[in-house]
């Protein structure tokens, strides 16, 4: 827009530009809080942008995993490759038999009631699907959970920050941080936005706030958002995935390994390690918390997560191994900024809802962000394009 000429304003909530980009670097190593991966790098304008940005990447093998059980054996090769397969065949089933107002989880227990209580079957259902999209399987739709698109390629993790990327597009631009809208009025000529500061005109305005900040009916619309769109809003969903890095002085894991996966009895519950040594110097771990579980984490004190976290390790590589000295941990669901993760679709949601979560009201009011990408819903390419496509809407006018 700016290229084009147009004076444009950012007003940002937060005190640095990003939205759920937010990576800490207090360890000495990147942790993005939010967002981590390139998925599908191939074609995505995320990775024109990494290199323009300086932002490095690096292609975490998924298939360089070792899975455990609860007794600290190993799952053979043989069993992750069939277990996946039918998994795969599982996830096709599903959206075969699932409709519109049925859980994955509702219709999933019925074509496979033998695997509900399968703790490598629960593994694969919250570190693939939970964190592919969002939602707990008990809350996601059994016919519209896997129905977006994708770009091709294996997924890359950017490994000094996804900071690098925003605040190379921040560059140059007005934006005015710790800027929290309240109000947005559209009802006359000019759009006039009421912040936590001042009041601000102007001809148009995109709406690039997460799903879950409108869900909660943060921002007050004047008029009244259109019966669509609220419907729209209260149809689709906002997931939540916590992450926790952990540092230690000296690895004690298979620092060979990409990624370390463990099958407890507690679907969700720290079932997932990226290796972080792999590509950084840090002797750092990452685990994860999806679906239902992501949020039970939040509730839950520093010395918990590590004391439940360690349990898992251990039951892996023994009890003599040492506690870390660090931790940073988020708490997406309590986040005032997103009220979670990112959206998925579910139960009641059809793929329509997502086009009109990005639908234009009087040609002032535009809508942006991952959740009105119909085709790449919940991802950071998915956020990019639909700013993109705002734009032009406004550059066409």
């Amino acid at each position: 827009l700016k290229q084009k000429g147009f004076t444009v304003i950012v007003l940002e909530a937060q005190e640095k530009v990003g939205g759920r980009l937010r990576t800490d670097r207090t360890l000495g190593v990147a942790f993005d809080e939010g967002a981590s991966w390139i998925h599908g790098p191939n074609g995505n304008p995320i990775t024109n942008l990494a290199s323009q940005s300086g932002a490095n990447t690096f292609l975490t093998d998924d298939d360089n995993v070792s899975v455990f059980d609860i007794n600290g054996s190993t799952y053979s090769d043989s069993t992750l490759t069939n277990s996946e397969n039918q998994f795969n065949n599982a996830l096709n089933a599903v959206s075969n038999a699932g409709n519109q107002n049925q859980s994955f989880e509702t219709v999933f227990n019925s074509l496979y009631p033998t695997q509900a209580n399968n703790r490598l079957w629960k593994y694969m259902l919250s570190a693939f699907l939970e964190f592919n999209t969002g939602g707990d399987i008990s809350k996601l739709s059994s016919k519209y959970f896997n129905d977006d698109e994708e770009f091709g390629g294996r997924d890359v993790i950017i490994t000094n920050g996804y900071d690098k990327i925003t605040d190379f597009l921040a560059q140059g631009l007005d934006i005015r941080l710790n800027t929290r809208v309240t109000a947005i009025d559209y009802g006359s000529q000019k759009v006039k936005v009421t912040t936590n500061s001042n009041t601000i005109e102007g001809d148009y305005i995109i709406v690039s706030v997460p799903l879950g900040v409108l869900k909660n009916n943060a921002i007050t619309f004047n008029p009244a958002l259109p019966t669509d769109k609220v419907t729209a809003i209260t149809k689709t969903n906002m997931g939540n995935v916590n992450k926790f890095l952990l540092v230690w002085n000296t690895p004690f894991w298979h620092t060979n390994l990409q990624y370390i996966g463990y099958t407890p009895e507690t679907k969700g519950k720290f079932n997932y390690f990226l290796n972080v040594k792999k590509f950084t110097s840090a002797n750092a771990l990452m685990t994860f918390a999806f679906g239902d579980y992501a949020t039970v984490t939040e509730s839950m004190s520093d010395s918990d997560i590590i004391n439940e976290v360690m349990l898992h390790l251990k039951a892996i590589y023994g009890n003599s191994i040492p506690n870390p000295t660090s931790m940073l941990r988020t708490k997406w669901g309590k986040n005032i900024n997103s009220f979670g993760a990112y959206s998925y679709a579910t139960n009641g949601t059809t793929t329509d809802d997502f086009d009109t979560l990005a639908k234009t009201i009087n040609n002032k009011l535009f809508f942006a962000g991952e959740h009105t990408s119909r085709d790449y819903r919940g991802t950071v390419h998915g956020a990019y394009l639909s700013g993109i496509r705002e734009a032009d809407k406004i550059i066409d006018l």
